[in-house]
């Protein structure tokens, strides 16, 4: 079984509709990789009060670095932090799906 992280732009959207997106990438992610997935929550619903966006980026590089694959949601290359996992996912060769 594959890890999956989700790389997803979250600003100005609804925890439900971020759950539906990460449903759908769950989904497109083990039909591309041909057998189910294990997914790392990289969905932090319980960060601390006044987190800036590198908290949040700084926590989601370091699950990636478990990663097998990458998701990269649609929207990712208009988002700063999703721009900088896709980077990185490339750069230390964890294999990626661009939706």
């Amino acid at each position: 079984m594959k890890k999956l992280f989700i790389s997803q732009p979250m600003g100005g959207k609804t925890d439900e509709e971020i759950k539906a997106e990460r449903a759908k990438a769950i989904e497109s992610a083990s039909e591309l990789v041909g057998e189910s997935v294990e997914v790392i929550d990289s969905f932090f619903q319980s960060a601390p009060v006044g987190a800036k966006p590198l908290w949040f980026l700084g926590k989601s590089l370091e699950l990636l670095a478990d990663a097998d694959v990458a998701y990269f949601a649609p929207g990712w290359d208009d988002a700063r932090g999703c721009i900088i996992e896709h980077d990185c996912a490339i750069a230390y060769g964890i294999k990626s799906i661009v939706a």
